[in-house]
């Protein structure tokens, strides 16, 4: 089932803090990433079509910038969604499928619920403000809203134009645009409160 993004952490707000295991064996957190001028955190998986598409546009991101840690969350049920497990996971990592800076596991969703995660992909873009992240942008990665869709630009090139902003010290003016994807596959009750809205 397919679904789009909404709000639940607003522009200015910091990001929740995590400590999840990545798919190379460490446990990762906010602090971890303190080096980059900017944070893209994007709840993502392995067997959606919608997500599978912007792993190239992701893939770039965090090849082309130096500033910017590029981190996948994946939080889905892996019970129910084998492809999504930790295993999983590494076998995309290893066949180079994705190259993020960090592809880390949500086995219990509350990383996902904190963030207000609704689809893969949902991405959220944070800057570095004194000691903190703080979100600029949650949105789309560029206009291509289907799998087999292109962009109107080079892949990911909204967020692209956002990062680059950030990167510039100027403001971030751009408005929420939602991104689509496959619905999170919670586990049957840990549905967040926000859930029940859409």
């Amino acid at each position: 089932m397919a679904g789009e993004s909404t709000r639940v952490l607003e522009r200015g707000d910091d990001a929740p803090a995590f400590s999840l295991p990545g798919v190379d064996g460490e446990t990762y957190d906010l602090d971890d990433f303190a080096d980059a001028e900017a944070l893209l955190v994007v709840f993502t998986c392995n067997h959606c079509p919608y997500a599978r598409a912007k792993h190239p546009a992701l893939n770039a991101i965090a090849a082309d910038y130096d500033d910017v840690a590029v981190v996948g969350i994946n939080p889905n049920d892996a019970d129910a969604y084998p492809a999504d497990s930790v295993d999983g996971m590494r076998e995309e990592v290893e066949s180079g499928r994705i190259a993020y800076d960090a592809y880390l596991r949500d086995e219990s969703q509350d990383v996902a619920a904190a963030y207000g995660a609704v689809c893969t992909p949902d991405p959220f873009l944070f800057a570095r403000r004194g000691d903190a992240f703080e979100l600029v942008y949650h949105g789309r990665l560029d206009d291509a809203l289907t799998p087999d869709a292109d962009p109107s630009g080079e892949p990911g090139f909204e967020m692209r134009q956002i990062i680059d902003d950030v990167l510039a010290g100027e403001a971030v003016d751009a408005g929420f645009r939602p991104s689509r994807g496959c619905t999170i596959k919670w586990r049957e009750g840990n549905e967040p409160d926000y859930w029940e809205a859409l």
